[in-house]
């Protein structure tokens, strides 16, 4: 009850007349549902045993009328429940995805894409089910019974009283069966959700499947996930459906005794039939309502498993969100302080410890370090995705803790190493950097990031439709329309995370050279491990294992040939490849997805 109060309490008052006109159709279903039985009583004795035709035509009359308004009003009911159901399904989708887009990355870390969406899609018709239900049960399926029941007792009420006496073992079967289907009803949700998720993890990576040769190993963890949903809801079904038999010799146990009651009055008491007629008919039609209310018990509890799973995300809570009172960023110069900064996914395994430095404003500052070094979790946290241990970061003096996290982040213009495309066009996409950017900026922002050459050889140009993810288009191509969407976004600062770590030297160097004019003014943080893309940064940070161990200009840190940046360069010209650590192997990872405990993680 809790739930359905619930539901009804945040949707009940938008569907208030809908569901007022839905409750008077199903009274009048039960109306004449109760009218179909009550009239066999005058039908029997008034036509068949004392012959009055004068009757008949308006006996008829009524019966007609029952009938055509019972099927109006049963149709009016079904397109008004259909059409409250669709829109909820569509609310709460919508809602939900609001409510996702509010919890932090280290949700969707520990979260895998697939299961998510399989599970959200699985249980959201759960709203819409119990709501259906629940009207339907109450407003035509229980009101029908108790008016046919009432039919039943002014016909008869020793009869009345035997019949019900099938209530007691209903109710108690019932309530078994409700206990047993909750349970299984959630382990098949969790199944189907694994089943389908890794459906479609092995068809976004289907590249990696062909290339690994994976497709017989696949097929068989999918094989056994779907025998597994198979069984689970073979179980479902063998466990719900056994109401059906119970329920069945119930319901004949109550016929045959109210029949060879009814025969004996008749025949040996000389009792007229038309009362009997009349009840067994109600006895009847009541067999339905009666048997619908006990299968929407069992129907009932899924759809609440389906609903309560849906209300454990809706209620998670983002655990870390703007502070009270938190004002907007305004950015002026965009000069970036870490101010003694320590940071950990888990508390025992630090990633960043205690480092400080400036980002000067206007300026370009370099980040290099081997793997594992904090580069890319210095980048999170300055955009909050994380919120630091201890110590603080500022822009132009403010505390981003305490500023809105959409003001801070939409004075950022950032490019990853993993360029991700949506769905759409190649416009659409780097429109996404501000939505308020015309096609001649966004077409000019493409220049800047050497990619109009190749999108005017596309298909359909700036509006050629990208794959799942960008799949169309080649790992470079991919890079610089997300290069070419920071561009368009005019932000202040400006972050790139290996922003040309996928493409070739030639389209490099013609990014480099880009994005030197796009730097002009604005505060510039880049990580690369390629350090002949850095050699021209202002200042140049150097981390080992999450500390600052150097800071400088690129010719002042080459001017010690001892210095860690000068082994990095060195082992770069000899192998010509990424940046490691020749001298120390880093001993500390970063765990990107191993998150539960993370300090105070983000919204």
């Amino acid at each position: 009850m809790a739930v359905i109060r619930r539901i009804l309490e945040e949707n009940g008052r938008d569907y208030r007349w809908s569901y007022v006109f839905t409750i008077l159709c199903l009274l009048t279903v039960s109306a004449t549902t109760a009218l179909s039985a009550w009239i066999m009583s005058p039908v029997v004795n008034q036509i068949f045993y004392e012959r009055r035709g004068d009757l008949i035509p308006w006996i008829c009359a009524a019966l007609l009328g029952a009938f055509i308004l019972r099927g109006l009003a049963g149709y009016g009911q079904a397109v008004t429940m259909a059409r409250i159901g669709n829109n909820l399904v569509a609310r709460y989708q919508q809602r939900i995805f609001n409510h996702l887009m509010k919890l932090g990355v280290s949700f969707f870390n520990d979260t895998r894409s697939g299961r998510l969406a399989a599970q959200v899609n699985e249980n959201v018709n759960g709203i819409r089910d119990l709501l259906s239900m629940t009207i339907t049960s109450t407003a035509r399926d229980a009101v029908s019974l108790v008016a046919l029941v009432g039919v039943m007792i002014y016909q008869d009420p020793v009869l009345s009283l035997s019949s019900l006496l099938i209530g007691p073992p209903l109710i108690y079967t019932v309530t078994y069966l409700m206990r047993r289907v909750r349970r299984i009803t959630r382990e098949s949700v969790q199944i189907n959700s694994r089943l389908i998720g890794a459906m479609q993890e092995a068809t976004q990576g289907i590249v990696i499947v062909k290339a690994f040769t994976m497709e017989d190993e696949l097929s068989r963890r999918i094989s056994k996930l779907a025998d597994d949903a198979e069984q689970r809801s073979n179980k479902i079904a063998r466990v719900s459906e056994r109401l059906t038999p119970i329920s069945e010799l119930l319901a004949g146990l109550a016929f045959a005794s109210v029949i060879a009651y009814s025969g004996y009055r008749a025949t040996v008491l000389g009792q007229p039939p038309g009362a009997v007629f009349s009840f067994i008919t109600a006895l009847t039609l009541a067999y339905d309502p009666a048997r619908r209310l006990a299968r929407m018990q069992v129907g009932m509890e899924r759809a609440l498993v389906n609903a309560r799973m849906i209300y454990e995300l809706l209620d998670l809570q983002p655990q870390q969100g703007d502070t009270s009172g938190a004002a907007e960023a305004r950015i002026t110069t965009g000069e970036v302080r870490f101010n003694n900064v320590s940071f950990g996914y888990v508390p025992e395994t630090p990633v960043l410890q205690e480092l400080s430095f400036v980002a000067q404003a206007g300026k370009m500052t370099a980040i290099v370090g081997a793997s594992g070094a904090g580069k890319s979790t210095l980048v999170a946290l300055l955009q909050r995705f994380y919120d630091v241990g201890q110590g603080s970061i500022t822009i132009d003096g403010q505390d981003i803790s305490k500023v809105t996290k959409k003001s801070l982040r939409g004075s950022i213009a950032y490019v990853s190493q993993a360029p991700y495309l949506f769905e759409g066009t190649i416009r659409d996409n780097i429109r996404y950097g501000r939505l308020s950017a015309t096609d001649a900026e966004i077409e000019q922002a493409a220049k800047q990031a050497a990619a109009d050459e190749f999108i005017r050889q596309q298909p359909e140009g700036y509006d050629t439709p990208v794959g799942e993810n960008g799949v169309t288009l080649s790992g470079g191509q991919r890079q610089r329309v997300s290069i070419a969407r920071a561009i368009v976004r005019n932000a202040p600062i400006l972050l790139l995370d290996e922003a040309t770590s996928a493409l070739d030297n030639e389209a490099e160097a013609r990014v480099q050279e880009a994005l030197t004019h796009v730097m002009e003014g604005r505060t510039t943080i880049v990580i690369a491990h390629r350090l002949s893309t850095v050699v021209n940064a202002d200042h140049i940070i150097v981390l080992e294992e999450g500390r600052l161990v150097e800071e400088g200009s690129h010719a002042a840190l080459m001017a010690d040939p001892h210095s860690v940046y000068a082994r990095f360069h060195r082992v770069q010209g000899k192998k010509g490849l990424g940046l490691v650590d020749d001298a120390k192997p880093i001993q500390t990872p970063l765990p990107r997805s191993r998150a539960k405990k993370a300090v105070r993680r983000t919204a």
